[in-house]
């Protein structure tokens, strides 16, 4: 019986997460003066927000709530949009409300609106490496153009210096250790509870044994700026052999440029718990092509990133903090490719900087 009762329970929350309620939808229909919705469909590629394409009597749109971004800031990354289009960076610049506003709030949600965009979500390891060098260039433009918004004061001006917190191998290890204990709380002796807690165990060993490769000091060498902050499959749509659009935008903030050249090339590239290093010298060369970026600062980013994935257990905190588990197969992938990436930090840090 009590397993009947938590599957209901399930599909309940399931339910609420893909359907929108027919009020809110009328009213955002209104909001948007979309008219009468033909359709609806959710759509499950996103971890964090929710987004359907809605079809309607005036057209296709892409509808998204955001779950995790304020919103000011969210007004603030959506009002930057038509700028970039405007300067070639293939994005879906937002849709006004009738009253003007990027931002809709209903049933205690943000909401906002997007036309469609035809086109695929390729991994990176799929992408042949002309256009995984194109991608690189891409992001370096990417970057160009989110500078000029910053200048003409659609962007606040970026701080003159940026830090990045390095956390302490004693840090790490009583977080590792507060999630220990609570996968021995909380957890109902699943697969992923035991991948967890032998996860944990082997972390505090790797912290242990190569503490002394961490970053060293808080201010990341190389230039900053304005960057998008979550440049991943899920957030690029392939046409035609071309990148089609950029979505996505929630993240946008100030952080040190080779900080998400080397998280997008380990996002997309970082795969099947190993690194293809070719795409990732691809992908870097794509980007210095358009972005001089010196190799000292994609080393120091490329040690930063590893040290942060030695040191973050965000999945799991996900998991056992918020019952959240639309994350747990990012754990098991992340931890495989540290453990790959521990054992060949030089040859990973060589790739980043080839010429």
């Amino acid at each position: 019986m009590r397993s009947r009762i938590v599957r209901r329970v399930a599909d309940a929350t399931v339910a609420d997460r893909t359907s929108i309620p027919s009020s809110d939808l009328t009213e955002l229909t209104s909001a948007f003066g979309l008219g009468q919705v033909r359709e609806q469909r959710y759509l499950a590629d996103g971890l964090m927000n929710r987004n359907w394409r809605v079809d309607t009597a005036t057209g296709s749109f892409a509808l998204k709530r955001v779950t995790d971004v304020s919103r000011e800031r969210l007004d603030r990354n959506l009002g930057v949009l038509a700028a970039l289009a405007d300067d070639g960076v293939p994005v879906c610049a937002p849709i006004a409300s009738v009253t003007g506003s990027l931002v809709v709030e209903v049933g205690g949600g943000d909401w906002c609106l997007f036309p469609w965009a035809e086109g695929e979500h390729l991994r990176g390891v799929d992408l042949a490496l002309p256009k995984v060098a194109s991608l690189g260039a891409h992001l370096g433009r990417l970057h160009l153009s989110l500078s000029r918004a910053c200048e003409r004061g659609l962007l606040p001006a970026a701080p003159d210096v940026v830090t990045a917190e390095v956390t302490t191998p004693d840090r790490a290890v009583e977080k590792s250790m507060r999630l220990a204990t609570a996968v021995a709380v909380r957890g109902h002796g699943s697969v992923f509870d035991a991948a967890a807690s032998a996860a944990l165990e082997e972390r505090r060993k790797l912290i242990d044994a190569h503490a002394g490769h961490r970053p060293q000091g808080a201010s990341p060498e190389g230039g900053h700026g304005w960057t998008h902050g979550d440049v991943q499959y899920r957030n690029l749509l392939w046409a035609d052999g071309e990148l089609a659009a950029v979505l996505d935008w929630d993240r946008v903030g100030v952080r040190p440029y080779a900080e998400e050249v080397v998280r997008t090339a380990q996002v997309q590239f970082g795969v099947g718990g190993v690194f293809d290093l070719g795409r990732v010298s691809a992908f870097v060369g794509g980007y210095r092509s358009v972005v001089p970026l010196d190799s000292s600062a994609l080393v120091d980013g490329v040690r930063r990133l590893w040290w942060k994935r030695m040191t973050d257990f965000w999945q799991l905190e996900f998991h056992y903090d918020r019952g959240d588990d639309s994350c747990d197969e990012l754990f098991t992938a992340d931890e495989a490719l540290l453990h790959w990436w521990t054992d060949r930090l030089d040859q990973v840090e060589d790739a980043f900087t080839a010429r």
